[in-house]
């Protein structure tokens, strides 16, 4: 897993609530269990028409809008409880993904796929959305040793939660299996004394 531990972004404004994980990554592409692959078909009934061409209106199909942080509205990820959601949004390229209210299945998903979901207000979402429909350009910053994120242009700051085992997993860009590791001596000393 990539290290995380401050970005300074743009952001795609996604402002729909309950996007489920079906809208993020439909069930027909859930053939491999391969993680690479799934971003070009990110949002793939939203992005694409049934002829295959992009959807001019769709946010993802916009060249105003970029960078490694997706903002969406409430209740994002919720509906089944497919891993490849996450893995899409990943191999997109997105980093974060910011909204007032994640489904629990998608929030821990992501945090074991390197993508970081922040969970802030309401006021603070529609916030993003205003700056960025002002100015695409508008950047913010997720600072997670200190679990703040701020829109830069406005100033504005807000705290957000993380587990603390998957901050220090994050941090030092651990999955699982190499936060283990990472403790190895530990694990086999205490055998040992056992």
């Amino acid at each position: 897993m990539e290290k995380f531990d401050v970005l300074t972004t743009t952001c795609v404004p996604l402002n729909v609530e309950s996007v489920d994980t079906d809208q993020i990554i439909p069930a027909r592409f859930l053939k491999t269990t391969n993680r690479a692959g799934f971003g070009g078909n990110l949002f793939r009934d939203w992005r694409y028409d049934a002829n295959g061409n992009p959807v001019p209106g769709f946010v993802l199909n916009n060249k105003a809008y970029g960078g490694q942080a997706l903002v969406a509205g409430k209740n994002f990820g919720c509906g089944s409880s497919r891993e490849h959601a996450a893995w899409a949004i990943a191999d997109y390229g997105f980093r974060v993904v910011i909204s007032p209210l994640f489904a629990d299945i998608f929030k821990g998903n992501a945090l074991n796929n390197g993508v970081l979901p922040v969970q802030v207000s309401e006021t603070f979402v529609a916030n993003i959305f205003a700056e960025v429909e002002k100015n695409p350009d508008t950047t913010i910053t997720v600072d997670l040793p200190t679990q703040t994120i701020t829109i830069n242009s406005a100033g504005q700051s807000e705290c957000f939660n993380i587990n603390s085992y998957k901050k220090h997993c994050f941090i030092n860009g651990y999955d699982d299996i190499d936060y283990l590791l990472s403790i190895k001596e530990k694990i086999e000393a205490y055998e040992v004394n056992e």
